[in-house]
């Protein structure tokens, strides 16, 4: 593999400022220290930005993290450029999309990160620390749900094939890959209430094996269908964990209305 290059994750609130979530992108260079107007900019610098179904955003920024930094990490290049398309529309160029082909049924902004970041050495880094994660891991777990097709897209990037394996709950975990969710959900639950998590990540394979079906009919789905689906199956971990454990896995109370799938993207008329 050629050498590698410093990939860089970021967070700025999303749909709106105020939101309890976190939209994420990532780039090739420091934008704390290089800003650019526009995406045209970044490239013609010789720089790379992924929009991961958003829009540009010269830098970040979320409560508490000024600079909305989710982390760097030495990455490939190549890798995360095979992987998914920089300096280029989700909205409007598939290559971008990686296997998030689907914005709210297959994952959102946080897989398709990910899935950038997949490019990166050692411990793989993701954006495991946005605001939202809890939820959308759990719904579509760390790298979205089309599962075969990641492992394609892997396989034709890099020719090293990776095997799928039964995760908790049944729903398919790739061997080598982080589950960020039952990952997090272990060093929450697991010397406390062993038997609590077990049902958990069952609920979490019931979950992301409803998720990922298609649902029936001749339109897509409204962002407001899916985020009212997301919403109830967010409410049984909730009905399962009881607020203390809950707010300590999610990271977010229950109740709290958590829209993960921003109605502009569906609608074309952005504003994340």
């Amino acid at each position: 593999m050629p050498s590698t290059v410093m990939l860089y994750a970021w967070a700025t609130p999303a749909f709106v400022s105020g939101s309890p979530l976190d939209h994420t992108w990532v780039t090739s260079y420091d934008n704390q220290l290089h800003q650019y107007a526009n995406a045209g900019a970044v490239a013609a610098a010789g720089q790379d930005y992924w929009f991961c179904w958003g829009s540009y955003h010269a830098t970040g920024g979320v409560p508490g993290n000024p600079a909305g930094s989710l982390g760097k990490q030495a990455g490939h290049l190549a890798l995360a450029r095979c992987l998914v398309q920089p300096n280029a529309d989700s909205a409007s160029v598939p290559a971008a999309q990686g296997t998030i082909l689907i914005y709210g049924i297959d994952g959102v902004c946080h897989q398709l990160a990910n899935q950038v970041l997949y490019a990166t050495t050692g411990t793989r880094l993701t954006v495991r620390t946005a605001r939202g994660y809890g939820a959308s891991s759990f719904l579509y777990g760390t790298y979205g749900l089309r599962h075969t097709a990641w492992a394609s897209k892997i396989l034709s990037c890099t020719g090293a094939s990776v095997s799928a394996a039964g995760g908790a709950g049944g729903v398919t975990r790739m061997q080598g890959l982080p589950d960020d969710f039952e990952d997090h959900a272990r060093a929450m639950l697991a010397d406390e209430e062993p038997e609590l998590l077990a049902r958990l990540l069952s609920l979490k394979g019931e979950v992301q094996n409803f998720t990922a079906q298609r649902l029936p009919g001749f339109a897509p789905p409204s962002a407001d269908t899916i985020n009212a689906r997301n919403q109830h199956l967010i409410d049984q971990a909730a009905l399962l964990l009881g607020p203390k454990h809950f707010e300590r896995v999610f990271g977010f109370p229950p109740g709290e209305k958590i829209n993960l799938v921003d109605p502009s993207v569906i609608s074309g008329n952005r504003s994340k």
